[in-house]
């Protein structure tokens, strides 16, 4: 996979992530995978269409995305991830994905559009992306571990 493809994305983490409230985000390790994700708590799927095709999916355990989605809403609290939680750290990902798609384009790739956000929500779920190869990226934010699968087709 072409790292001007991945690059963008993960600028798009670094970058987006501080407008929603969140002081830290760094970059912990990548792996290389195949299509089937493992996840035990939240996963954001959301697809890329046109000149990149393929998926980023955000992956985070349950008690995490509460976390997450508590700084997003201004520190209020969250027990569980109930509908308006689970639209912020939908919502967080639309915005990375929308901001990689601005970043393409001044990277030249115009035409990259992205799908709405598939949030999927249990423990002990899998799922298989449309592409043979999956980049994971684990990142660190504000003490809370989320992990970024990029799979784009070549």
């Amino acid at each position: 996979m072409d790292v001007n493809r991945l690059n963008p994305i993960l600028d798009a983490v670094a970058g987006t992530l501080p407008q929603l409230g969140f002081q830290t985000v760094v970059k912990k390790g990548v792996s290389l995978n195949g299509p089937v994700l493992a996840w035990q708590g939240v996963m954001i799927n959301i697809g890329m269409m046109g000149s990149i095709k393929g998926t980023v999916a955000i992956g985070m355990e349950q008690d995490a995305a509460c976390k997450f989605a508590s700084i997003m809403m201004l520190g209020m609290e969250v027990k569980s991830l109930d509908e308006m939680s689970q639209s912020a750290i939908s919502e967080m990902a639309n915005m990375v994905c929308a901001n990689a798609c601005t970043r393409f384009s001044d990277a030249g790739l115009v035409g990259v559009d992205i799908s709405p956000p598939v949030l999927l929500v249990g423990k002990g779920g899998k799922v298989t992306l449309p592409v043979p190869k999956v980049i994971s990226v684990e990142f660190l934010v504000d003490d809370i571990p989320v992990d970024i699968h990029i799979g784009l087709n070549d």
